[in-house]
């Protein structure tokens, strides 16, 4: 597939500006059983411990602990539907950008900053202030130009490649809910 040059990114922007600031749909979700999978779920449970269960958040998380332990504040990666939509041009690709929550809602330093909650069917995750920037991969699906748009300093203040996020409520979510700043 071809990838979209930063000229079309940017005629996409003003798309992306009219998700909802609060009241957003959780379009998809995804988890990752093991690395280089991918496993679209119309239903999930969030865990203040593990994450979304079925994932290897946990595995990968491991590598990157810290003194106190695991990374918590990264369990979580959520991105704007709006933006996947345009950089993937097609919903049957939005799994491979490796987030989990897929969600049309303004994801901005300015709408959600570090420590806002989030309620999302019945769990509740809290927004981390670890930048979420992307990988490797991310260019090798969606091209260079996408990695730098997301990356931009307007990309970075709208959160474009999205945000890090822990589950602080254990609870279930499923594609259809709605996520609300609490």
């Amino acid at each position: 597939m071809k990838h979209l040059s930063t000229s079309e990114l940017e005629a996409g922007l003003d798309e992306i500006s009219q998700s909802p600031s609060n009241n957003g749909l959780l379009k998809l979700i995804v988890r990752r059983p093991q690395n280089g999978q991918r496993e679209e779920i119309s239903e999930g449970k969030l865990d203040s411990k593990d994450g979304l269960i079925g994932d290897n958040w946990i595995d990968r998380a491991s590598s990157r602990k810290t003194d106190g332990g695991l990374k918590s504040e990264t369990q979580l990666t959520i991105i704007n539907a709006r933006l996947i939509d345009l950089i993937a041009q097609n919903k049957d690709r939005w799994q491979l950008s490796g987030d989990q929550l897929f969600i049309d809602m303004n994801l901005s330093e300015e709408n959600l900053p570090s420590g806002t909650r989030v309620l999302i069917g019945s769990a509740g995750i809290e927004i981390s202030s670890a930048p979420h920037t992307g990988c490797k991969k991310f260019v090798e699906w969606f091209g260079l130009d996408a990695m730098n748009f997301v990356n931009s300093p307007l990309g970075r203040k709208l959160n474009l490649r999205g945000l890090h996020a822990k589950v602080i409520k254990s609870g279930s979510i499923k594609v259809g809910d709605i996520a609300k700043i609490i």
